[in-house]
């Protein structure tokens, strides 16, 4: 039996420090929480052999597969390399399970791929963040929804993605049934009203839900082919200030997301607090504590962002606090 194991090892695999002395569980990855049967079979596997058979499903759509012994990561390891393959992780060194403590596995709404009312392929673009972030020892925690209804909870994320669509209106198709007006009005913000016998959209009010698309008879408003996303940044649950994530940018692409997450490592790595324990703190304080001028400088190096992105300019948190 192991006597003397250093914990930040345990960690650094996807391993956990748990209540039973000599005891841990493994936290297996599921970017855009999609997993197909054979995967699901290896992780099976594992907590068969080297568990005790009871496998948690995550709030993060991954697995902790419970029950293992520390004197048995090394075997578990080498197991889950299988897995870490096929879910196309990225790792240091083959055989050696996860090579990261930290950024939390990226999860995802169904997206596209089933609801009519998501505006883009959740899993794919999650896949991509996670190509982009990981193996990163920091705390981060990144979600995506494909439409406004936001049925991941991505507020609640250091990076919310919302998928929006931005409507294209042709009035030859549209015969004024009012059908479109009256789906924003009962379902979304109420963006759409007819005027003169054709639809005008509130281009400020409109959030993209992409109501109007889905409800019209005949076709008269389209998804543009463009992809567009709205990011919130920097809600959090937690002890001290729990808070939702605020809007910052609208109409925004892939790339410059991807690359504002890059950023974002950058000036965490610059302003983390030293005395923060297992290099663990919440953006979300370090931003209080820097100011959102000085992230806002960081986040947006070298990013061009789409002519169409509209950006708040200052954005301010509330929430509980129990300081």
């Amino acid at each position: 039996m192991i006597r003397d194991l250093n914990t930040k090892k345990v960690m650094k695999n996807a391993f956990r420090i748990t209540k039973h002395k000599y005891m841990t569980s493994l936290r297996v990855r599921v970017p855009g929480g999609l997993i197909d049967p054979e995967a699901l079979m290896l992780v099976s596997k594992i907590s068969k052999e080297y568990g005790d058979g009871q496998i948690h499903i995550t709030t993060r759509q991954g697995f902790e597969i419970l029950g293992i012994k520390m004197e048995d990561m090394e075997a578990v390891n080498a197991m889950a390399q299988g897995l870490i393959d096929k879910l196309e992780i990225n790792q240091s060194e083959k055989n050696k399970g996860y090579s990261a403590a930290g950024t939390r596995n990226i999860s995802a709404c169904i997206g596209n791929k089933v609801c009519p009312k998501a505006q883009y392929n959740t899993t794919e673009f999650a896949k991509k963040i996670e190509k982009s972030i990981f193996p990163h020892d920091l705390h981060f925690k990144v979600a995506l929804t494909g439409c406004p209804n936001d049925c991941i909870k991505a507020r609640m994320q250091d990076f919310g993605i919302i998928g929006t669509c931005l409507p294209e209106y042709d009035m030859s198709r549209c015969v004024a049934c009012n059908a479109c007006v009256k789906k924003c009005k009962n379902y979304s913000v109420g963006a759409l009203k007819m005027e003169n016998n054709k639809i005008v959209r509130n281009e400020e009010k409109c959030i993209g839900c992409g109501e109007c698309v889905i409800n019209c008879p005949m076709a008269a408003w389209s998804r543009s082919p463009k992809k567009y996303y709205k990011l919130m940044i920097m809600g959090r649950t937690g002890k001290k200030n729990p808070r939702l994530a605020e809007d910052w940018l609208r109409w925004v692409d892939e790339e410059s997301i991807i690359k504002i997450i890059k950023n974002t490592y950058d000036y965490v790595e610059q302003y983390i607090s030293p005395d923060a324990p297992n290099r663990k703190e919440h953006i979300g304080y370090i931003i209080d504590r820097t100011g959102f001028e000085e992230y806002k400088k960081w986040a947006l190096k070298d990013v061009e962002l789409p002519t169409e992105t509209i950006e708040r300019k200052n954005i301010y948190w509330s929430g509980v606090k129990y300081d």
